[in-house]
């Protein structure tokens, strides 16, 4: 009830300074401690992926805390790990404004942002700083200005960066913000990407003494074909999961909505289904070979229960977070094995 009521007031405001507000007060209210009114105590799931243990398999998708500002906040929900960034190696403004954008009757979410954030010194100066010991994610990606041709050394260099600090680090090559950033996920730019993070991984696993996984994120707007390609590639340089999916180019589901014709992605329940058939496609051709975190779409503990049951072993939400509150999290804990 009281998610239902800030939400109302939240969405009489623009979105991104909605957004915005949201954190700042989700990480006012932890600070409240048992007092915090978002506040929950789930039950254990406990799951193993990446020879991680996670306390349950719900996590929040790297785009909601950016700079890792609200990590308390989100943890006093109950997420069993939580994602941020997408962090680049220097700081970015990101696209112009307006760049979000609400379909509410669609239960969806475009945006255009285009990974504004801090820059990851800044991400890791807050890290330091930490109170929140669950499990982390660091979502890195290249700078706008970062031709893709040497793409390679930004994610190189946000590796280097963030290693000490993750748990697990994502590699995005989804985003359809960036410009030229998903011909990454293509033919030799992708072999070569993951080829110089396997070297730069094994070169830190030796210098730090500890192997930290790498999951790659990957489009729902892949054909078969090359979704097969993506995981044979996958497996053969040493990537420890993949997350499928980030949002859609795709306007199927939202046709009717005015804003329908904005530019960006799209994620929200509209991209459910398509973002399940890419977890279903990966676990056919990966065959347990790595582990699947779907993302895409969820919004009920049988949005959830669909993604596990289609090959994932982790679940992420975003959009339905924003349109649920932490009762969906709640749900989907109670509810999925």
């Amino acid at each position: 009830m009281l998610y239902e009521t800030l939400r109302t007031l939240l969405f009489r405001l623009d979105p991104e300074t909605a957004h915005t507000i949201g954190l700042v007060s989700m990480e006012q209210m932890a600070r409240l401690g048992p007092l915090n009114p978002l506040r929950q105590r789930l039950a254990a799931k406990p799951v193993t992926v990446m020879g991680l243990d996670f306390p349950n398999p719900v996590g929040l998708a790297a785009g909601m805390d950016k700079d890792g500002i609200c990590l308390e906040g989100l943890a006093a929900i109950g997420f069993g790990f939580i994602e941020v960034g997408t962090v680049t190696p220097r700081p970015q403004p990101g696209n112009p404004k307006p760049r979000l954008f609400r379909l509410v009757e669609q239960d969806a979410l475009i945006n255009r942002m285009g990974f504004n954030n801090q820059g990851v010194d800044a991400l890791i100066e807050r890290l330091r700083r930490r109170r929140y010991q669950g499990i982390l994610g660091i979502n890195i990606g290249k700078n706008l200005t970062t031709p893709v041709e040497n793409a390679l050394d930004d994610y190189r260099a946000g590796l280097r960066k963030v290693y000490a600090h993750a748990d697990y680090v994502t590699v995005n090559i989804s985003s359809p913000n960036t410009p030229g950033l998903r011909n990454l996920q293509s033919g030799e730019h992708f072999r070569l990407l993951l080829a110089g993070l396997q070297e730069e991984r094994e070169a830190l696993a030796q210098a730090q003494g500890r192997r930290v996984p790498i999951a790659v994120k990957i489009a729902p707007d892949l054909e078969a074909d090359e979704i097969a390609r993506l995981a044979e590639l996958m497996v053969a340089h040493g990537m420890d999961a993949v997350i499928a999916t980030n949002t859609t180019l795709s306007r199927a589901g939202v046709e009717g909505s005015p804003l329908a014709g904005e530019a960006g992605g799209l994620s929200g329940r509209p991209l459910l289904e398509k973002s399940t058939q890419v977890v279903a496609r990966l676990s056919a051709n990966l065959a347990g070979a790595l582990p699947i975190i779907a993302c895409g779409g969820i919004f009920s503990a049988a949005d959830a229960q669909a993604k596990l049951q289609a090959g994932a072993s982790l679940v992420q939400i975003y959009t339905g977070f924003i349109y649920r509150g932490p009762a969906l999290v709640k749900e989907i804990v109670k509810t999925c094995a």
